[in-house]
């Protein structure tokens, strides 16, 4: 009980933490930050999601970016695209019937009949568990750079199709995607007036998913995970099935990535190919490996502070290279992640030996 306790301590001092960024932010007038923030913490959904696949499962994943793509232009397409041309086919209208549909006029005045967002999100959500469960099949059997390099195939894969494909709006993208309604006023949106809610909105959606992350990890589940990191051949002759949690992890992991596609794009207001970059997926995996790989803090807090230094563009057209750099020193100094209790201990060693030797 008090090791529970201990756990979800965290939880509700960032909570605070929040809050009070949030009133600070307000009263110095710099409340702009709050949209990259925002975006941040979207992006640091699939984070914490990938660190429990790399850092419990001990499977590397380079594909993570076509997941949160997929599930970012799934429910763009299904809230943009006119479905009124089949309106008289039976599954449509069942699903008219359900409520399932909204009805709008474009800028043209052209009646256009498109899925609710939150509908929308589902299905990209089940979409994407499917494709996962199919995908980690026959990908989860590989290992080590064979797993990477296969996870890396699909990525690239999803980066051409939505770059070649007119219904994804190729090079351009999609655009005009709605506001996600959640409860009655509550909606995530891109709008200036309601961007204090959908920062705690956000939040939110991250809370609860680090707070299942934590359930997960120190349970039953959490301790086959670490024998399977640890020793996989001696997990399984222990009877622990391997293949069954690396698949349901890797279906996990996947869920994060297209929950935090589906919500970044509605807040966006659109979603473009560069989010199923290879890149964007080998800076997941770096940001997860810089923040511990075991460590869901570490993974969200320098996926946060990263992310909230390019989205400002910091480092401008050297963003890459200044992240590079950053990855060679964690690397280097402190390969379990800056936040373990060893970084600060060999740094402070470091300083006592250069006193040392100047005494």
């Amino acid at each position: 009980m008090r090791r529970n306790v201990a756990g979800y301590l965290p939880v509700g001092l960032l909570a605070i933490l929040v809050f009070i960024l949030q009133v600070v932010l307000k009263t110095s007038g710099k409340e702009y930050f709050l949209t990259q923030i925002t975006m941040s913490v979207y992006y640091s959904i699939l984070i914490v999601g990938l660190c429990i696949l790399m850092g419990y499962a001990g499977q590397i994943s380079l594909g993570h970016a076509g997941f949160f793509a997929m599930g970012g232009y799934i429910t763009a397409v299904l809230t943009t695209f006119n479905l009124l041309p089949y309106a008289d086919l039976p599954v449509m209208k069942i699903m008219d019937m359900l409520g399932m549909f909204s009805r709008w006029q474009d800028l043209y005045g052209t009646d256009i009949m498109s899925v609710r967002p939150i509908y929308a999100g589902i299905f990209a959500v089940l979409f994407t568990i499917v494709a996962a469960y199919l995908i980690g099949i026959p990908v989860l059997k590989l290992k080590g750079h064979y797993l990477a390099m296969a996870t890396l195939g699909f990525g690239i894969i999803i980066y051409r199709v939505v770059l070649g494909t007119p219904l994804f709006g190729e090079a351009d993208g999609i655009s005009d995607v709605p506001p996600f309604g959640i409860i009655g006023p509550l909606r995530v949106s891109g709008d200036m007036s309601e961007r204090v809610m959908n920062y705690y909105i956000a939040w939110g959606l991250l809370l609860i998913g680090v707070l299942f992350l934590i359930n997960l990890v120190n349970s039953r589940v959490g301790r086959a995970l670490r024998a399977i990191h640890g020793a996989e051949d001696a997990a399984n002759a222990m009877g622990v099935d391997t293949s069954g949690y690396k698949l349901r992890t890797f279906i996990l992991s996947a869920v994060y990535a297209a929950v935090a596609g589906v919500f970044l794009t509605h807040y966006n207001g659109g979603i473009g190919p560069s989010e199923a970059s290879v890149m964007k997926s080998v800076r997941y995996v770096a940001i997860v490996a810089i923040g511990g790989m075991a460590n869901i803090w570490g993974a969200l807090v320098m996926g946060l502070g990263l992310n909230f230094l390019s989205l400002r563009g910091y480092f401008g057209s050297y963003d890459d290279a200044v992240f590079g750099g950053i990855l060679i020193v964690i690397m280097l100094f402190a390969p379990e992640g800056p936040l373990r209790r060893e970084f600060f201990s060999r740094i402070m060693g470091l300083v006592r030996g250069e006193k040392e030797a100047r005494g």
